[in-house]
């Protein structure tokens, strides 16, 4: 591979979050709640939802919700923002595991989230960043369940690369680039309503995963 981001046709671009709640049983209202929640913590942030959209996108009544979440709204969104990293990492995953190198892999992880901000326009990025943000400073609970999801997906990445031959430190470091990399190319794409970042930070990726596997080969 030359470093440059190429589309990897057979793979589906990762998607982010899911419309209203189709993704849940009918019948099992907690989790209607929870896929409404996710998607809507994940486009409009935790203080811009309200419980009365959640509710309707749920088609919900009121009295559930607390009966469901006993502590409210912040309750709710700790349970949505589990289960919306959760699904994300399986998504990359599956996009990562369909490619036959690492380099690929990478790439394709990269490729796949630019185009889905694209086909998008720009309104489908990460479904943990908007609230991450949101509650750093202002909600403790909420923000150590962020780290615990970011958490989760730096040691997904560390297991892949050592899988495929790395050092556990030189893996661990890597994985936490690469996540950092991504989450940042998110921030600049869909304020710059252009998928550039996420390509030159795709392609930073890729040359960081060959340096490390070249080192790792010469020993």
């Amino acid at each position: 591979m030359d470093g440059t981001i190429r589309q990897a046709p057979a793979s589906a671009p990762p998607r982010s979050r899911r419309r209203r709640s189709a993704g849940a049983p009918r019948h099992d209202t907690r989790d209607r709640l929870t896929v409404a929640g996710a998607a809507l913590f994940g486009s409009q942030g935790l203080a811009g939802t309200g419980i009365k959209q959640i509710l309707a996108d749920a088609e919900a009544p009121f009295s559930s919700l607390y009966h469901h979440f006993p502590g409210g709204k912040d309750e709710l969104a700790a349970a949505a923002l589990r289960r919306s990293g959760a699904e994300y990492q399986q998504l990359v995953e599956a996009v990562w595991d369909e490619q036959r190198s690492l380099e690929a892999s990478v790439a394709a992880v990269f490729d796949g989230a630019a185009r889905t901000l694209e086909d998008s326009g720009y309104t489908e990025a990460c479904p943990i960043a908007t609230v991450a943000l949101e509650v750093a400073s202002t909600n403790e609970p909420l923000r150590v369940v962020t780290a615990e999801v970011f958490a989760s997906w730096v040691a997904a990445g560390t297991g892949r690369l050592v899988a495929s031959g790395l050092a556990p430190a030189v893996a661990r470091s890597l994985s936490l680039t690469i996540i950092s990399l991504l989450e940042g190319a998110f921030v600049l794409c869909q304020a710059s309503k252009s998928a550039e970042p996420m390509r030159a930070a795709g392609t930073a990726a890729v040359s960081l995963v060959r340096a490390a596997a070249g080192r790792e080969a010469t020993g």
